[in-house]
């Protein structure tokens, strides 16, 4: 398994991974895939990075799209992480995070945030985050809609 950045050739594979992971909404992956044509349209902006995690095929099996928190110091929101259902628990999101974690570093990053919803789906991507050090800092009740709240996760980082 090799991490890359993100390609041309790879979006329309990302749209597919959104589809097959049957947790994200319409709109949501309307958003993802808005996010991931920013970063094809414009190799120079400094908003969102995007790397994928692809096979021996050199084809997308999940990616990560994270960027830095405007008007603060070292703070990064992890705005997207998707696996492909055959490739999930493969560590294949651990180690995405632990790139993404890399390079956040190396940016002088300290905090890293994550929003997630509280729906049942969403156990998995919040027992992730859990197991990867971050820390539930905030829960808005019915955020996204009655009885979905928008959890916050949070992982300061050492230095």
């Amino acid at each position: 398994m090799k991490i890359r950045s993100l390609e041309l050739k790879d979006r329309t594979r990302l749209q597919s991974i959104l589809l097959e992971t049957q947790v994200f909404t319409d709109e949501e992956i309307s958003v993802a895939m808005e996010l991931i044509d920013i970063v094809l349209k414009d190799q120079n902006q400094k908003d969102y990075q995007i790397v994928c995690a692809v096979d021996g095929l050199d084809q997308p099996v999940g990616y990560i799209c994270y960027g830095p928190v405007p008007m603060t110091q070292g703070v990064f929101d992890l705005y997207w992480i998707a696996i492909t259902p055959g490739f999930q628990g493969k560590k294949i999101g651990s180690r995405l995070l632990d790139f993404m974690e890399e390079k956040v570093r190396r940016l002088q990053g300290r905090m890293i945030l994550a929003d997630t919803s509280s729906i049942a789906s969403y156990e998995k991507t919040q027992e992730f985050y859990q197991k990867k050090g971050f820390r539930e800092v905030g829960r808005i009740s019915d955020y996204y809609w009655e009885g979905n709240d928008r959890i916050t996760y949070c992982k300061k980082l050492k230095a």
